[in-house]
């Protein structure tokens, strides 16, 4: 029972610390949405001084971040208001699931046909070239002129 109390009393004098994961910096917040105003960039990194889309916004993530919100709350208000079109990368269920594969897929697969092209490829002309006939025995004439080049070499 001492034990139990000690624990409750450190739980209270010393409360865990959220994890990293759970606190979320404008930054980040801002970096996952796309700026509306046509500029192509995330909402951080909008370079108009007077941006319609992007100062208001870093305005009220920052309120939504001092008021606790998490950054994926923030972001699905987001999604409700815009569309998914506000987010900078595609999520990663349903349909856009595709977006994240397809790419590595497509380099998957065009490796393996380029690497069974050129296997044929390869295979077809060692077929193609002519071997060169194996010599399997030396006579003795070849092994005395082989002898008499080697001497007169030597000399």
């Amino acid at each position: 029972m001492k034990h139990v109390v000690v624990l409750i009393l450190m739980f209270v004098a010393f409360p865990p610390l959220p994890s990293a994961a759970v606190l979320s910096t404008t930054q980040e917040v801002e970096e996952a949405l796309t700026c509306q105003c046509s500029c192509g960039l995330t909402v951080h990194s909008c370079n108009h001084l007077q941006c319609s889309f992007a100062v208001p916004r870093k305005q009220e993530i920052a309120t939504a971040i001092a008021e606790g919100k998490g950054k994926e709350e923030i972001l699905t208000s987001y999604m409700t208001q815009f569309g998914e079109k506000v987010l900078s990368a595609p999520t990663t269920t349903g349909f856009n699931l595709a977006a994240w594969i397809t790419p590595f897929l497509a380099l998957l697969l065009g490796g393996i046909v380029v690497s069974l092209i050129s296997l044929r490829w390869s295979r077809q002309r060692a077929l193609k070239e002519p071997k060169p006939p194996l010599v399997t025995e030396v006579t003795d004439e070849y092994r005395e002129r082989l002898k008499k080049e080697l001497e007169r070499f030597e000399e």
